[in-house]
């Protein structure tokens, strides 16, 4: 009997070791699940742009915070300044359940910092951001993502003092505007007539001035919406106005005659470089002379959008030595068969000299162009510094290479006909900050004179 007991013990001992084996195995499963999802390390991600080092009366800050695991548990953001605690944004997100994601996986915030209802003052500050995620890692509190950073607070704009503002403006002029701040500006010039003219300091010993080159567009009716602008380092901004007299300008008007054999000269080159354009001679002439004559005006307009700080010139600026062909902003009716077919303004200069004549640079500058731009052809650009740039187009052969530095009377190319140029001549402009203006003013000493040197001078006074 006693062997019987034995044996009947033995075999469900036998029966319960593949059961106790199958607990085992269940339950290492199930910590090893736990482990890897209630029990997850993965911190919440936090994606921003930096944090400013100045916070200013209205500082936003957008940020993306992610948790893919356990999803996000709250999120945290203050301002600690002289061991008080100012509360930004405190969020909870209420727990989803326990298998999988606890709480949501992104969260996107625009969080504006309101200095004032903070009730924080100038001067040093720490800013915390603290994200938590829904893990059981940290003793049930989840894995913390925190950001920390010393800020400096300061909502108080920085101050204009208008030195000096060109008196008088005509359309398709140039003048300045010289101006202090009494603080440094991370982001200052002159808007008018919806332009935008950097300020650049002037290096003459005196802190925070600065001058910005302006110019009024060739049909501009008024001038509009004069004024300085100043943001410093914590967004805070700043305007003044300042008042120039609007004067009218002489354009003539000019009527050209295209010939059938003028488009059989010039509707094949820009064929060969636009092979979108579409219809007959004219309709290629067409599409020529207003869309892509906008589209290389852009270019331009474009390629002066980040001037050099760096002043190159000194003086007057070199006329290439020719005959006058057309001025600038004549407006132009074209006419073909005898019926108006399109109008244009000329934004430049036309000087004729003799064939595949020397062009030479105006002024001291850097070359920040060379090629083909469509009805300008091949055409070289200098920035002079300052937002001041100068423009040669119609060359036949160009000589000087992309951001090389050239002197005044640097041979750049050989006139041409190439774009949309009738004989051989020299294209010639000039902008300010993708403006174009009068090169004429450019030309004269008395108006460089006076408009500039002059006043940038008599400004140390004031």
């Amino acid at each position: 009997m006693a062997e019987q007991r034995f044996k009947t013990h033995g075999k469900k001992r036998n029966l319960l070791q593949p059961f106790l084996l199958l607990l085992i195995v269940a339950f290492l499963a199930a910590a090893g699940f736990a482990s890897m999802t209630l029990f997850e390390r993965g911190a919440p991600v936090i994606t921003m742009d930096e944090i400013p080092e100045y916070i200013g009366a209205d500082t936003t800050l957008e940020l993306t915070i992610a948790d893919a695991k356990s999803g996000i548990r709250s999120i945290h953001m203050a301002i600690n300044q002289e061991n008080q605690n100012k509360e930004v944004l405190h969020t909870d997100y209420p727990r989803q359940g326990y298998m999988g994601k606890a709480g949501p996986t992104e969260i996107k915030e625009k969080q504006l910092i309101d200095i004032k209802k903070l009730g924080l003052k100038e001067g040093p500050a720490e800013i915390i951001l603290e994200v938590r995620d829904y893990s059981f890692w940290g003793l049930f509190q989840g894995n913390l993502t925190r950001i920390a950073k010393n800020i400096t607070i300061d909502t108080k704009a920085p101050k204009i003092n208008l030195l000096h503002a060109t008196r008088y403006l005509k359309q398709g002029g140039a003048g300045i505007v010289i101006y202090q701040t009494t603080e440094d500006a991370m982001h200052h010039g002159v808007q008018i007539n919806g332009n935008f003219h950097p300020g650049f300091p002037l290096n003459d010993g005196r802190e925070h001035t600065y001058i910005a080159f302006i110019a009024l567009p060739y049909d501009a009716t008024a001038i509009v919406d004069a004024k300085i602008t100043a943001e410093d380092l914590a967004g805070n901004k700043t305007a003044t106005g300042f008042s120039s007299t609007y004067k009218k300008a002489n354009q003539r008007h000019d009527d050209i005659n295209i010939s059938d054999g003028f488009l059989s000269a010039k509707i094949p080159e820009f064929e060969e470089h636009y092979p979108e354009m579409k219809g007959d001679m004219i309709e290629k002439y067409l599409y020529t002379n207003r869309d892509l004559r906008d589209i290389n005006n852009k270019k331009i307009h474009d390629l002066c959008q980040n001037p050099s700080p760096e002043r190159f010139w000194k003086g007057t600026f070199q006329r290439m030595p020719g005959s006058p062909r057309a001025g600038f902003a004549d407006h132009r009716t074209y006419f073909y068969n005898g019926q108006p077919i399109d109008e244009q303004v000329h934004l430049g200069v036309d000087i004729a000299s003799t064939q595949r004549a020397d062009v030479r640079a105006a002024e001291a500058g850097k070359v920040v162009f060379t090629g083909y731009n469509g009805i300008y052809g091949e055409m070289v650009v200098l920035d002079h510094g300052q937002g001041i740039f100068s423009l040669y187009s119609h060359l036949s052969q160009i000589n000087v290479t992309m951001d090389s530095q050239v002197d005044q009377n640097t041979v750049l190319g050989l006139t041409g006909t190439t774009g949309m140029a009738g004989g051989d001549h020299l294209h010639f402009s000039m902008l300010i900050n993708g403006v174009f203006v009068n090169p004429v003013e450019w030309w004269d000493p008395h108006w460089i004179a006076v408009t500039i040197d002059g006043p940038v001078a008599e400004s140390k006074f004031n």
